[in-house]
């Protein structure tokens, strides 16, 4: 797997994390949906270096111009609920993109202690032979975003997969290293090194889902 860690220097990516870390300006769930889908253009741009294009020649008023026109068949998978601010900022980019959702989340089995994964909803288009971008703010075990990679093998297997990430864990992000393919990419915009014993990004932002859209029904 590939890592890109975007915010390892200087840019406006640091002052729109910076804001969805802070608690005062996370009370505004406009504000934390907007960074979040900004976060998500920024870490589309640097993605798209990395894909595939076609040379083109446009039709101007005045001539023509040869250039270059993206060639991947893109699908874009955000996992449910947390995932759609994100989404959103993906796909401003990849606007002709086709789109999948998953809802997927972490709940403790009554009886051994241990999280489990459950899933209850999935739609998505064929992804043989196409580019997939799997959508999730928080990289925490990495245990969700494997579940739901594997839920996604039944749509077909895609030629190349690029994973975006607000923020992770390290732990999340060596558990990926030892499941996913090696045609993986992972784009972060931080890394933060702790997990708390609820499996929680230290210090990370807290729950993006609540945050987002207030809390779990």
């Amino acid at each position: 797997m590939k890592i890109h860690l975007i915010g390892k220097e200087n840019s406006l990516l640091l002052h729109y994390l910076a804001e969805i870390r802070d608690r005062s300006i996370q009370k505004d769930r406009m504000r934390f949906r907007r960074n979040i889908e900004r976060i998500g253009e920024i870490l589309s741009y640097e993605l798209s270096k990395e894909l595939n294009y076609k040379s083109v020649c446009v039709k101007t008023p005045l001539g023509e111009k040869e250039t270059a026109s993206l060639k991947d068949e893109i699908v874009i998978c955000s996992v449910l609920r947390a995932g759609l601010p994100l989404h959103l900022g993906v796909l401003n980019y990849f606007d002709h993109a086709d789109n999948a959702f998953i809802s997927a989340f972490r709940k403790k089995n009554a009886e051994t202690d241990e999280l489990e994964i459950q899933m209850e909803y999935l739609a998505a288009p064929d992804l043989q032979g196409k580019t997939l971008l799997l959508v999730d703010p928080m990289l925490a075990t990495g245990m969700s975003l494997t579940a739901v990679f594997e839920a996604l093998k039944r749509k077909g297997h895609p030629r190349e997969i690029h994973i975006i990430v607000t923020i992770a864990s390290q732990s999340g992000i060596d558990y990926l290293e030892n499941m996913l393919p090696e045609n993986t990419h992972l784009w972060i915009a931080d890394i933060d090194p702790v997990l708390n014993e609820n499996a929680y990004i230290v210090p990370g932002l807290g729950d993006a889902g609540d945050l987002a859209f207030g809390p779990r029904l």
